[in-house]
């Protein structure tokens, strides 16, 4: 059963309302106690993130969310999803992140235009990550964006950004930076995009997470 964590996400409904056209099994939880019985977990999210951890842990969830993780169960963050797995943010400083991978989430430039909104080109990058815990490395395959054609076009909707770092999987360049546009470290996958927007695209790279 794969878990889509529900703590009152904005694009909730289009996630579910995608993976129903996939016919992939999911039940929404907002425990901690339906993420133990999970075999795959879902943190979608779109928002503000010091509201979006806020939430988790009036929910408490956090801890179980973090140890699921951490016992290898599949889990795959969508846009403030992924960017929950960092320390912290610039647009909430003063609120943790899960801390899976070290780093703060930072806003795009004064100058750039934001959010930064619409389709935009993503492109893979390398095959060495590091452990979720920050630390070792090893030479991998992505599994969701080799699923994916060549530098393909995905749907943004964001304000901050994801550094590049040994997880990322694939990069997308906006304002003059390159940030993280999905990672992926053995049982862990997020995406700063949303699949559940991205059309084809999308629904192949859900498809291929459903399947690992």
């Amino acid at each position: 059963m794969i878990a889509i964590l529900d703590y009152g996400a904005g694009n909730l409904r289009s996630v579910t309302n995608a993976l129903r056209v996939l016919a992939v099994g999911h039940e929404l939880v907002r425990d901690g106690e339906s993420l133990q019985r999970a075999s795959k977990i879902i943190l979608p999210g779109v928002g503000h993130f010091g509201q979006m951890m806020r939430s988790l842990d009036a929910m408490q969830v956090r801890d179980a969310l973090r140890s699921r993780i951490r016992a290898g169960v599949p889990f795959l963050g969508i846009c403030l999803g992924l960017q929950a797995l960092f320390e912290s943010s610039e647009e909430a400083p003063d609120v943790s992140g899960l801390g899976l991978f070290s780093g703060s989430i930072s806003r795009f430039a004064v100058d750039a235009r934001v959010p930064h909104m619409g389709w935009d080109e993503i492109e893979a990058r390398g095959e060495t990550e590091s452990g979720a815990s920050g630390s070792g490395s090893r030479s991998v395959r992505s599994e969701l964006i080799e699923a994916l054609p060549a530098r393909p076009y995905v749907y943004f909707a964001h304000s901050y950004f994801a550094p590049v770092v040994p997880a990322t999987a694939a990069v997308c360049t906006y304002g003059g930076v390159a940030f993280t546009a999905a990672l992926e470290c053995e049982n862990v996958f997020a995406v700063q995009f949303h699949p559940e927007k991205s059309g084809t695209i999308g629904r192949k790279l859900l498809q291929k997470f459903a399947g690992i």
